[in-house]
């Protein structure tokens, strides 16, 4: 058996015990099906691969602020979409459209940020 052979079938086993390598980049735990749209002010951003984060303190029908962890796409992604690190910062008003956690827990799978101009940016 080659050696190029017995790499690709290490590498199989492996992603076969440890599912964790193979459902990476999963978004199984996101209502995929479902909008959500959110507004709130960027409490942290954290610019970082593989997926970048944005949290949102969305005020709730009670008026009270409620943290919100929204995932992005990689810094590499977002860079090919015309993202920079000075697109958004702690401070900003965000409007957005997202996929909410199955769970019911205050976190987002981000598809996209509404613009001032009324237009959706894609940052995913």
């Amino acid at each position: 058996m080659s050696l190029k052979i017995k790499g690709t079938l290490a590498i199989l086993v492996f992603m076969a015990i440890n599912p964790i390598a193979s459902g990476h980049h999963s978004h199984a735990n996101y209502v995929e099906s479902e909008w959500l749209f959110l507004e709130g002010t960027v409490s942290e951003i954290h610019w970082m691969n593989p997926h970048s984060w944005i949290y949102l303190n969305v005020t709730d029908a009670n008026g009270q602020p409620r943290p919100w962890a929204i995932e992005g796409a990689s810094v590499t992604q977002l860079r090919r979409d015309g993202w920079t690190q000075e697109s958004i910062q702690v401070g900003d008003e965000l409007r957005m459209r997202c996929h909410p956690l199955k769970d019911g827990s205050r976190g987002c799978l981000l598809g996209y940020i509404t613009l001032d101009d009324g237009s959706e940016k894609e940052f995913d």
